[in-house]
C-alpha cells in the first residue's frame, strides 16, 4: 500500500511532501541525520496528513509530483485541512 504524506518542521514553518508504503520508516529517515541535507536543516518533522493512494506506485508519484509542482503553502494546508486527495484525482484524472 502506498501513500502520500505531508510534514511540517517542528523548528521552521516549511512543509514536506512525499511517498512511501512505509509511513513509519520514512518518518524516521526524515528525522535521523542521515536524511537529505533539507530534511536536516529543517528537522524534527512532524507528520501532518497522509492519504492512502493504493497499490499503485506510479499513481503515489504523479499525485506527489503535482502537489510540488503547486509551490503553494496554502494548497498544501488545504490538502490538510481537507483531510482527503480525493479533489485532487478527481480535477487532474489521476
Amino acid at each position: 500500500m502506498y501513500y502520500l504524506y505531508i510534514l511540517q518542521s517542528e523548528k521552521t514553518v516549511v512543509y514536506y511532501v512525499g511517498q512511501t508504503n512505509d509511513l513509519d520508516r520514512r518518518l524516521i529517515e526524515h528525522n535521523t541525520p542521515q536524511g537529505t541535507k533539507f530534511t536536516n536543516r529543517h528537522s524534527p518533522w512532524g507528520l501532518k496528513a497522509s492519504f492512502e493512494i493504493g497499490e499503485d506506485r506510479s499513481l503515489s508519484l504523479k499525485i506527489e509530483h503535482h502537489i510540488k509542482k503547486q509551490k503553494s503553502k496554502k494548497y498544501i494546508k488545504e490538502l490538510i485541512e481537507r483531510g482527503s486527495i480525493n479533489q485532487v484525482i478527481e480535477k487532474y484524472g489521476f
